[in-house]
């Protein structure tokens, strides 16, 4: 079981080296852009797509690690408010509800995927791009959010902690 859990980590960790990497791709690209612009040249065509395709990327692959890391965007008044009893309650509950979502999305994204496989769909901007290298992070990455979703239902962290307001 170590062995899976040592897998399944290092699946989750490259998907957010990944995402680090395009961020940083996001920024050298559009700083390429502009400064070729300001210079009077044209940019090339492949540097606005790569850059396009990089915001997908960036968000499918990081997703789960900002999960785990509690880094996504959620409001903690309401459940600040509750009791800790209800509070716990309150915050299963609402990871369950982020697990049913990111199936639902695993699910349909692998129907995406699949379907573009089997068209042989191609985006067509700047060069033939296989859409199915596009649709292939929604299964992957809604699967690994949905497991670490289930960390919060089942674990002994809440998603919420109860306390309002900023805290870093």
């Amino acid at each position: 079981m170590r062995a899976v859990i040592r897998v399944y980590d290092a699946l989750l960790y490259t998907m957010a080296f990944f995402a680090a990497v395009t961020l940083v791709w996001l920024m050298v690209s559009v700083v390429m852009s502009v400064v070729m612009r300001n210079l009077g040249l044209q940019p090339f065509a492949w540097l606005f797509t790569s850059a396009e395709y990089g915001i997908l990327y960036m968000t499918m692959l990081g997703a789960p690690w900002l999960v785990r890391e509690k880094g996504h965007v959620h409001i903690e008044l309401v459940t600040a408010a509750l009791p800790p009893t209800l509070r716990r309650f309150v915050s299963r509950l609402v990871a369950a509800l982020c697990v049913l979502v990111c199936i639902i999305l695993a699910w349909y994204g692998l129907q995406l995927f699949l379907t573009n496989i089997e068209r042989n769909n191609y985006d067509v901007r700047a060069y033939y791009y296989p859409r199915w290298l596009l649709t292939v992070t929604f299964p992957i990455a809604f699967s690994v959010m949905a497991i670490e979703f289930s960390r919060f239902v089942f674990g002994s962290e809440l998603m919420h902690s109860g306390e309002a307001g900023i805290h870093e």
